[in-house]
Protein backbone atom coordinates (compact mmCIF):
# COMPACT_ATOMS: atom_id res chain seq x y z
CA UNK A 1 0.00 0.00 0.00
CA UNK A 2 1.83 2.92 -0.93
CA UNK A 3 1.33 6.34 1.12
CA UNK A 4 2.68 9.66 2.22
CA UNK A 5 5.36 9.54 4.93
CA UNK A 6 2.48 11.77 7.24
CA UNK A 7 0.23 8.72 6.95
CA UNK A 8 2.81 5.87 7.40
CA UNK A 9 3.93 7.80 10.60
CA UNK A 10 0.07 7.91 11.71
CA UNK A 11 -0.40 4.05 10.34
CA UNK A 12 2.65 3.15 12.36
CA UNK A 13 1.71 4.88 15.62
CA UNK A 14 -1.69 3.60 15.37
CA UNK A 15 0.23 -0.20 15.01
CA UNK A 16 2.26 0.45 18.22
CA UNK A 17 -0.60 1.72 20.00
CA UNK A 18 -2.44 -1.30 19.28
CA UNK A 19 0.48 -4.05 20.20
CA UNK A 20 0.72 -1.85 23.45
CA UNK A 21 -2.70 -2.47 24.24
CA UNK A 22 -2.62 -6.33 23.03
CA UNK A 23 -5.22 -5.87 19.93
CA UNK A 24 -2.46 -7.40 17.95
CA UNK A 25 1.18 -9.19 18.62
CA UNK A 26 4.36 -8.10 17.62
CA UNK A 27 4.52 -10.32 14.61
CA UNK A 28 1.35 -9.66 13.09
CA UNK A 29 2.55 -5.63 13.77
CA UNK A 30 5.74 -6.92 11.33
CA UNK A 31 3.67 -7.87 9.02
CA UNK A 32 1.39 -5.27 8.70
CA UNK A 33 3.86 -2.87 8.56
CA UNK A 34 5.94 -5.08 5.71
CA UNK A 35 2.88 -3.93 3.60
CA UNK A 36 3.63 0.22 4.16
CA UNK A 37 5.41 1.86 1.27
CA UNK A 38 6.12 5.24 1.36
CA UNK A 39 5.71 7.63 -1.73
CA UNK A 40 9.11 9.71 -1.26
CA UNK A 41 7.74 12.23 -3.50
CA UNK A 42 3.97 13.28 -3.07
CA UNK A 43 3.13 13.51 -6.65
CA UNK A 44 -0.75 14.42 -6.37
CA UNK A 45 -0.14 16.98 -3.82
CA UNK A 46 2.17 19.04 -6.58
CA UNK A 47 -0.76 18.49 -9.10
CA UNK A 48 -3.05 19.83 -6.98
CA UNK A 49 -1.05 22.88 -6.66
CA UNK A 50 0.09 23.41 -9.94
CA UNK A 51 -3.35 23.35 -11.33
CA UNK A 52 -4.90 25.93 -8.64
CA UNK A 53 -1.65 28.33 -9.79
CA UNK A 54 -2.67 27.94 -13.13
CA UNK A 55 -6.04 28.91 -12.35
CA UNK A 56 -5.10 31.68 -10.54
CA UNK A 57 -3.01 32.75 -13.84
CA UNK A 58 -5.68 32.06 -15.49
CA UNK A 59 -8.01 33.95 -13.34
CA UNK A 60 -5.54 37.31 -13.70
CA UNK A 61 -5.19 36.80 -17.39
CA UNK A 62 -8.38 37.03 -17.96
CA UNK A 63 -9.09 39.88 -15.94
CA UNK A 64 -6.28 41.46 -17.53
CA UNK A 65 -7.65 40.87 -20.87
CA UNK A 66 -11.24 42.40 -19.59
CA UNK A 67 -9.53 45.37 -18.68
CA UNK A 68 -7.38 46.46 -21.67
CA UNK A 69 -10.00 47.91 -23.90
CA UNK A 70 -8.02 47.64 -27.11
CA UNK A 71 -7.32 43.82 -26.67
CA UNK A 72 -11.31 43.71 -26.19
CA UNK A 73 -11.71 45.69 -28.89
CA UNK A 74 -9.35 43.69 -31.22
CA UNK A 75 -10.72 40.46 -30.03
CA UNK A 76 -14.65 40.93 -29.27
CA UNK A 77 -15.03 43.79 -31.79
CA UNK A 78 -18.72 42.82 -31.24
CA UNK A 79 -21.71 44.36 -29.21
CA UNK A 80 -22.34 42.67 -25.55
CA UNK A 81 -25.14 40.55 -27.51
CA UNK A 82 -22.58 39.12 -29.52
CA UNK A 83 -20.00 38.67 -27.08
CA UNK A 84 -22.29 37.20 -24.54
CA UNK A 85 -23.03 34.61 -27.32
CA UNK A 86 -19.36 33.82 -27.81
CA UNK A 87 -18.59 33.26 -24.30
CA UNK A 88 -21.39 31.46 -23.71
CA UNK A 89 -20.61 28.92 -26.43
CA UNK A 90 -17.16 28.60 -24.60
CA UNK A 91 -18.32 27.63 -21.20
CA UNK A 92 -20.63 25.42 -22.60
CA UNK A 93 -17.66 23.77 -24.31
CA UNK A 94 -15.42 23.78 -21.40
CA UNK A 95 -18.48 21.81 -19.52
CA UNK A 96 -18.92 19.68 -22.40
CA UNK A 97 -15.09 18.42 -22.13
CA UNK A 98 -15.13 18.39 -18.51
CA UNK A 99 -18.22 16.05 -18.13
CA UNK A 100 -16.66 14.21 -21.26
CA UNK A 101 -13.09 13.66 -19.36
CA UNK A 102 -14.76 12.95 -15.97
CA UNK A 103 -16.77 9.94 -17.55
CA UNK A 104 -13.81 8.48 -19.45
CA UNK A 105 -10.76 9.27 -17.54
CA UNK A 106 -12.17 9.82 -14.06
CA UNK A 107 -8.69 9.43 -12.13
CA UNK A 108 -7.21 12.84 -13.92
CA UNK A 109 -9.69 14.45 -11.28
CA UNK A 110 -7.71 17.88 -10.99
CA UNK A 111 -7.02 18.35 -14.28
CA UNK A 112 -11.08 17.93 -15.22
CA UNK A 113 -12.20 20.05 -12.36
CA UNK A 114 -9.20 23.01 -13.65
CA UNK A 115 -11.25 22.69 -16.92
CA UNK A 116 -14.74 22.98 -15.66
CA UNK A 117 -13.49 25.82 -13.69
CA UNK A 118 -12.76 27.74 -17.04
CA UNK A 119 -16.55 27.57 -17.89
CA UNK A 120 -16.90 29.31 -14.10
CA UNK A 121 -14.58 32.24 -15.33
CA UNK A 122 -16.00 31.92 -18.87
CA UNK A 123 -20.03 31.92 -17.81
CA UNK A 124 -19.00 34.55 -15.04
CA UNK A 125 -18.06 36.65 -17.84
CA UNK A 126 -20.87 35.68 -19.93
CA UNK A 127 -22.91 37.28 -17.35
CA UNK A 128 -21.30 40.12 -17.09
CA UNK A 129 -21.92 40.87 -20.76
CA UNK A 130 -25.85 40.01 -20.43
CA UNK A 131 -25.38 42.77 -17.61
CA UNK A 132 -24.47 45.26 -19.79
CA UNK A 133 -26.95 44.11 -22.66
CA UNK A 134 -29.70 44.72 -20.72
CA UNK A 135 -28.42 47.86 -18.45
CA UNK A 136 -31.50 50.03 -18.18
CA UNK A 137 -30.13 52.03 -15.62
CA UNK A 138 -31.65 50.47 -12.80
CA UNK A 139 -28.62 48.96 -11.00
CA UNK A 140 -30.98 45.79 -10.37
CA UNK A 141 -27.84 43.58 -10.83
CA UNK A 142 -29.36 41.04 -8.54
CA UNK A 143 -31.13 38.87 -11.11
CA UNK A 144 -27.70 37.98 -13.30
CA UNK A 145 -26.30 36.56 -10.04
CA UNK A 146 -29.82 34.33 -9.70
CA UNK A 147 -28.47 33.18 -12.97
CA UNK A 148 -25.42 32.16 -12.14
CA UNK A 149 -26.16 30.75 -9.39
CA UNK A 150 -28.82 28.09 -11.43
CA UNK A 151 -25.97 27.48 -13.58
CA UNK A 152 -23.00 26.58 -10.99
CA UNK A 153 -25.47 25.16 -8.61
CA UNK A 154 -26.33 22.05 -11.34
CA UNK A 155 -22.75 22.36 -12.95
CA UNK A 156 -21.46 21.95 -9.21
CA UNK A 157 -23.97 19.18 -8.21
CA UNK A 158 -23.65 17.34 -11.04
CA UNK A 159 -19.90 17.46 -11.53
CA UNK A 160 -19.27 16.46 -7.73
CA UNK A 161 -17.15 19.69 -7.84
CA UNK A 162 -16.33 21.33 -4.50
CA UNK A 163 -14.57 24.32 -6.54
CA UNK A 164 -17.91 25.10 -8.71
CA UNK A 165 -20.17 24.42 -5.44
CA UNK A 166 -18.14 26.97 -4.04
CA UNK A 167 -18.92 29.69 -6.85
CA UNK A 168 -22.50 28.57 -6.01
CA UNK A 169 -22.62 29.50 -2.84
CA UNK A 170 -20.29 32.51 -3.79
CA UNK A 171 -22.99 33.80 -5.91
CA UNK A 172 -26.14 33.18 -4.16
CA UNK A 173 -24.51 35.18 -1.05
CA UNK A 174 -23.98 37.79 -4.07
CA UNK A 175 -27.17 37.74 -5.08
CA UNK A 176 -28.66 38.22 -1.36
CA UNK A 177 -26.70 40.85 -0.68
CA UNK A 178 -27.74 42.74 -4.14
CA UNK A 179 -31.67 41.85 -3.87
CA UNK A 180 -31.85 43.10 -0.57
CA UNK A 181 -29.71 46.21 -1.14
CA UNK A 182 -32.06 47.03 -4.63
CA UNK A 183 -34.87 46.19 -2.31
CA UNK A 184 -33.86 48.92 -0.04
CA UNK A 185 -33.02 51.86 -2.45
CA UNK A 186 -29.18 51.08 -1.61
CA UNK A 187 -30.00 52.44 2.06
CA UNK A 188 -27.97 50.77 5.37
CA UNK A 189 -31.19 49.45 6.17
CA UNK A 190 -33.57 46.59 4.90
CA UNK A 191 -36.64 45.63 6.91
CA UNK A 192 -34.56 47.46 10.35
CA UNK A 193 -31.47 45.47 9.61
CA UNK A 194 -28.01 46.51 8.19
CA UNK A 195 -25.62 44.34 5.79
CA UNK A 196 -24.05 42.20 8.80
CA UNK A 197 -26.98 41.41 10.75
CA UNK A 198 -28.85 40.74 7.43
CA UNK A 199 -25.84 37.85 6.25
CA UNK A 200 -25.58 36.36 10.23
CA UNK A 201 -29.10 35.41 9.46
CA UNK A 202 -28.03 34.35 5.88
CA UNK A 203 -25.56 32.56 7.29
CA UNK A 204 -27.00 30.81 9.85
CA UNK A 205 -30.38 29.61 7.49
CA UNK A 206 -27.33 28.39 5.05
CA UNK A 207 -25.74 25.95 8.17
CA UNK A 208 -29.12 24.41 8.87
CA UNK A 209 -30.10 23.98 4.65
CA UNK A 210 -26.49 22.26 4.76
CA UNK A 211 -27.65 20.21 8.07
CA UNK A 212 -31.04 19.45 6.96
CA UNK A 213 -29.33 18.52 3.01
CA UNK A 214 -26.29 16.77 4.53
CA UNK A 215 -27.18 13.07 3.33
CA UNK A 216 -27.73 14.23 -0.44
CA UNK A 217 -24.49 17.28 -0.13
CA UNK A 218 -22.42 13.86 1.24
CA UNK A 219 -23.31 12.09 -1.72
CA UNK A 220 -22.03 14.44 -3.98
CA UNK A 221 -18.87 15.44 -1.85
CA UNK A 222 -20.22 18.78 -1.41
CA UNK A 223 -21.38 18.92 2.33
CA UNK A 224 -17.86 20.03 3.82
CA UNK A 225 -18.00 23.03 1.13
CA UNK A 226 -21.76 24.04 2.34
CA UNK A 227 -20.85 24.04 5.98
CA UNK A 228 -17.50 25.73 5.67
CA UNK A 229 -18.92 28.60 3.60
CA UNK A 230 -21.98 29.10 5.91
CA UNK A 231 -19.53 29.23 9.10
CA UNK A 232 -17.62 31.89 6.80
CA UNK A 233 -20.33 33.70 6.34
CA UNK A 234 -22.17 33.56 9.66
CA UNK A 235 -18.59 34.48 11.62
CA UNK A 236 -17.63 37.25 9.11
CA UNK A 237 -20.90 38.95 9.59
CA UNK A 238 -20.92 38.55 12.91
CA UNK A 239 -17.27 40.02 13.56
CA UNK A 240 -18.42 43.01 11.46
CA UNK A 241 -21.65 43.71 13.96
CA UNK A 242 -19.76 43.12 16.79
CA UNK A 243 -17.85 46.48 15.76
CA UNK A 244 -20.80 48.30 14.05
CA UNK A 245 -23.50 47.06 15.46
CA UNK A 246 -26.61 47.75 14.00
CA UNK A 247 -25.57 50.67 12.91
CA UNK A 248 -25.46 52.97 9.87
CA UNK A 249 -21.92 53.98 9.57
CA UNK A 250 -22.72 58.07 10.07
CA UNK A 251 -23.98 57.23 13.22
CA UNK A 252 -21.68 54.95 14.18
CA UNK A 253 -19.12 56.95 14.67
CA UNK A 254 -20.83 58.47 17.68
CA UNK A 255 -21.87 55.26 19.34
CA UNK A 256 -19.82 54.44 22.46
CA UNK A 257 -18.11 50.86 22.28
CA UNK A 258 -20.16 50.36 25.60
CA UNK A 259 -23.18 49.89 23.09
CA UNK A 260 -22.05 47.10 21.22
CA UNK A 261 -21.33 45.27 23.64
CA UNK A 262 -24.07 42.71 23.52
CA UNK A 263 -23.17 42.13 20.03
CA UNK A 264 -19.42 41.35 20.66
CA UNK A 265 -21.05 38.61 23.53
CA UNK A 266 -22.99 37.34 21.00
CA UNK A 267 -20.11 36.80 18.63
CA UNK A 268 -18.70 34.97 21.54
CA UNK A 269 -21.58 32.73 22.64
CA UNK A 270 -21.34 31.95 18.57
CA UNK A 271 -17.92 30.72 18.43
CA UNK A 272 -17.74 28.91 22.40
CA UNK A 273 -21.45 26.50 20.79
CA UNK A 274 -18.66 25.85 18.04
CA UNK A 275 -16.10 24.70 20.14
CA UNK A 276 -18.60 23.39 22.78
CA UNK A 277 -20.22 20.97 19.60
CA UNK A 278 -16.88 19.94 18.61
CA UNK A 279 -15.75 18.52 22.20
CA UNK A 280 -19.07 16.55 21.48
CA UNK A 281 -18.88 15.49 18.06
CA UNK A 282 -14.99 15.32 17.30
CA UNK A 283 -15.80 17.79 14.62
CA UNK A 284 -12.40 19.36 13.53
CA UNK A 285 -14.10 21.96 11.02
CA UNK A 286 -16.72 23.24 13.94
CA UNK A 287 -13.34 23.61 16.36
CA UNK A 288 -11.12 25.13 14.09
CA UNK A 289 -14.19 28.12 13.20
CA UNK A 290 -14.31 28.54 16.95
CA UNK A 291 -11.09 28.60 18.04
CA UNK A 292 -10.28 30.93 15.16
CA UNK A 293 -13.00 33.72 15.20
CA UNK A 294 -13.32 33.48 19.36
CA UNK A 295 -9.27 34.37 19.07
CA UNK A 296 -10.24 37.16 16.68
CA UNK A 297 -13.13 37.98 19.04
CA UNK A 298 -10.77 38.93 22.10
CA UNK A 299 -7.65 40.70 19.96
CA UNK A 300 -11.10 43.08 18.44
CA UNK A 301 -12.44 43.96 21.67
CA UNK A 302 -8.59 44.23 23.23
CA UNK A 303 -7.90 47.23 20.33
CA UNK A 304 -11.43 48.83 20.53
CA UNK A 305 -10.76 48.86 24.69
CA UNK A 306 -7.53 48.10 26.39
CA UNK A 307 -4.95 49.34 23.44
CA UNK A 308 -4.30 52.68 24.79
CA UNK A 309 -5.23 52.18 28.66
CA UNK A 310 -3.53 48.63 29.62
CA UNK A 311 0.45 47.98 29.15
CA UNK A 312 0.68 45.35 26.97
CA UNK A 313 2.85 43.04 29.39
CA UNK A 314 0.38 42.82 31.90
CA UNK A 315 -2.50 42.11 29.02
CA UNK A 316 -0.49 39.27 27.72
CA UNK A 317 0.49 38.21 30.88
CA UNK A 318 -3.15 37.20 31.61
CA UNK A 319 -4.36 36.51 28.21
CA UNK A 320 -1.29 33.83 28.90
CA UNK A 321 -2.12 32.72 32.59
CA UNK A 322 -6.12 32.41 31.43
CA UNK A 323 -5.45 30.21 28.34
CA UNK A 324 -2.90 28.12 30.79
CA UNK A 325 -6.09 27.61 32.78
CA UNK A 326 -8.00 26.55 30.21
CA UNK A 327 -5.54 24.09 28.98
CA UNK A 328 -4.62 22.59 32.11
CA UNK A 329 -8.67 21.90 32.61
CA UNK A 330 -9.17 20.23 29.45
CA UNK A 331 -5.49 18.01 29.63
CA UNK A 332 -7.35 17.10 33.27
CA UNK A 333 -10.60 15.74 31.20
CA UNK A 334 -8.59 14.39 28.71
CA UNK A 335 -6.41 12.22 31.19
CA UNK A 336 -9.73 11.49 33.03
CA UNK A 337 -11.05 9.92 29.36
CA UNK A 338 -7.51 8.18 28.87
CA UNK A 339 -7.76 6.45 32.24
CA UNK A 340 -11.40 5.42 31.52
CA UNK A 341 -10.58 3.39 28.24
CA UNK A 342 -7.60 2.15 29.88
CA UNK A 343 -9.88 0.05 32.31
Amino acid sequence: MKVTRKQQKIVLRTLDGWRQEGVIDEAEQQRLQQHLSPQLFDWQRLSRYAFWIALACAIIAIGSLVADEYLMALLFDFGYATRAIILALIASACYFWGFRRQKHTPEKRYSNEAIMFLGVLFTALTLSQVGMALDNGSGNVAPLFLLGCAIYAAIGYLSRSGLIWLFFLLSLGSYFGTSTGYASGWGAYWLGMNYPIRFVLFGGVLLAACYLLQKPLQQRNLFNTSKAMGLLYLFIALWILSIFGNYDFDIWQSVRQIELLHWSLLFALAALACIWISLKTDDGMLRGFGLTFLGINLYTRYFELFWDGTNKVIFFLLLAISLALVGRYAERIWRVGEAGKSH
